[in-house]
């Protein structure tokens, strides 16, 4: 059952409880205080006139008022004898017959009038006697106190009892009507009164369902200062902390999967690292020690065989110590170790400074390199590290060339970038090699990197360091030929 019902039906069981309690005191206890009030009246009556007997005011004028103010407020008929039987004092017309009851009471004799009456003593005194009588002759009980006053005058102070049960009957019937009235018109209040407790109670409760399913976008709106109203304050204040415990752990967490992801991501290039390093030095140094060994044993004595395989252990020897100087690189590129310092430099120069430095390989591999004459061209980036990628992006043209042998470097300004590219002819790429290019130790074609000394590291240091600048490069095939390319800014980021 709702809150809202819980309440009507509370106000109505405590309304009908109420009713159905006044119903049972009525019936059992109206008669019962109706006769004691009655007793108090008459016994207050006596008094009175008890005193003003004693004072010698009973018969003057002075106490009229008083005596009419008694029997009319009271509802009481009284007789006052004297020594004489003769009246001193009356408020009834009925006076025979109120003297001869009074007689009859005195004298214990019951006339044929009174014999079928019913007369029960509810106390006696020295002084008076007050009883219960069922009159027949009228129909009707009447309470009545006879005796004497202090004075030895006889007295009679007879009061008739309303037919009670008839009254309690009415009244019962009234609150019967009236406790229906109340309970509708309350039921209806106890409706609208719940209506108005329960409302806020309800959107607590959709906030609570709410915040139970992690939405904290809602919040409870109310001005007022009663305890709902400070309840929901205290759920809002709530709902704000668990959204920002919520969003602390969340931001905790993706840290931690960020250093797990990391972590796993750093084993797996160690083992590659360790397993890729062991195959490429085990072919050079099983050479060196092949080599070694039969310098050692003397297989070949004649001097032009000595110097051959001495040839043969240098050149090892060097492409070893080549390796290992790119893999120092990559790793410290990868790692972090090699910090980035950006600045503003002249690409074109950087280039053509390098093509002179190389101008011995070219000639060497009787390259035919082509470059317009481009004007000062800033970019902002790393100048060692760009020197770096162009030298691994030209030698790595020298070593696959073919065809006329032509090299082209071109310098292309776009919107806010320049794009170098270093074009060579040759044979191009497959298409299934293309995705792997730039992954550590990968070889197109064994056969040839072995024959010029390629260790599979240099596109590996071109896309980490290109990926520290947070720049685009990569490569294009032709039907004659290989394009590489990296594209730097020529303004700062921000």
């Amino acid at each position: 059952m709702t809150i809202r019902g819980q309440i009507m039906f509370a106000f109505i069981f405590v309304t009908s409880l109420v009713v159905i309690m006044c119903f049972i005191a009525n019936t059992a206890f109206l008669q019962r205080f109706y006769t004691w009030n009655k007793i108090q009246s008459i016994r207050s009556a006596y008094e009175s006139f008890n005193r003003a007997s004693n004072s010698g005011i009973l018969t003057e004028e002075e106490f009229e008022v008083e005596w009419t103010r008694i029997c009319n407020n009271y509802n009481i008929n009284v007789i006052i004898l004297d020594a004489d039987s003769q009246t001193v004092k009356t408020s009834s017309n009925e006076t025979t017959f109120l003297i001869r009851e009074l007689l009859d009471y005195f004298f214990g004799y019951v006339s044929p009038d009174n014999e079928l009456n019913e007369v029960h003593v509810l106390s006696q005194s020295e002084m008076y006697t007050l009883q219960l009588v069922n009159d027949a002759r009228m129909n009707a009980e009447f309470l009545e106190m006879w005796g004497m006053l202090d004075n030895g005058n006889p007295f009679l102070i007879r009061s008739p009892i309303e037919s009670i049960q008839e009254s309690v009957s009415i009244a019962n019937r009234f609150l019967l009507y009236v406790g229906t009235l109340a309970i509708l018109f309350g039921a209806v209040l106890a409706g609208i009164t719940s209506t108005r407790i329960t409302r806020p109670i309800c959107k607590l409760t959709e906030i609570s369902e709410r915040m139970s399913h992690l939405d904290f976008d809602v919040k409870y709106q109310g001005n007022d200062t009663r305890e709902i109203a400070r309840l929901g304050k205290n759920m809002n204040e709530l709902s704000n902390a668990l959204e920002r415990t919520i969003s602390e752990l969340k931001t905790a967490n993706n840290e931690l999967l960020r250093d797990i992801e990391h972590k796993e991501k750093t084993d797996e290039m160690r083992r590659e690292f360790l397993s890729n390093v062991s195959h490429e030095l085990k072919t050079p140094i099983a050479l060196i020690q092949g080599y070694a060994e039969g310098l050692k044993e003397g297989i070949n004595e004649d001097p032009e065989g000595t110097e051959f395989y001495c040839d043969v252990i240098m050149d090892e020897s060097a492409k070893m110590n080549n390796m290992v100087k790119k893999i120092l690189t990559l790793n410290q590129l990868e790692f972090g170790d090699d910090p980035v310092s950006v600045e503003r430099f002249d690409i074109v120069t950087l280039v053509k400074n390098y093509l002179q430095t190389a101008d011995i390989l070219i000639r060497q591999h009787e390259a035919n390199v082509r470059m317009d004459d481009y004007p000062t061209i800033c970019v902002w980036a790393d100048e060692f590290k760009i020197e770096e990628v162009f030298m691994n992006y030209f030698t790595n043209a020298l070593n696959h060339l073919g065809g006329d042998k032509i090299i082209d470097v071109k310098i292309e300004q776009k919107d806010k970038t320049v794009r170098v590219s270093v074009f060579n002819t040759g044979d191009p790429i497959p298409e299934e090699s293309l995705p792997h290019l730039f992954e550590k130790f990968y070889k197109v074609d064994k056969a040839r990197t072995r024959e010029y000394g390629g260790s599979g590291v240099g596109l590996s240091i071109v896309k980490a360091i290109m990926d520290s600048l947070h720049q685009d490069y990569g490569v294009l095939n032709y039907d004659n030929g290989v394009e590489f390319w990296f594209e730097l800014d020529m303004q700062q980021q921000s």
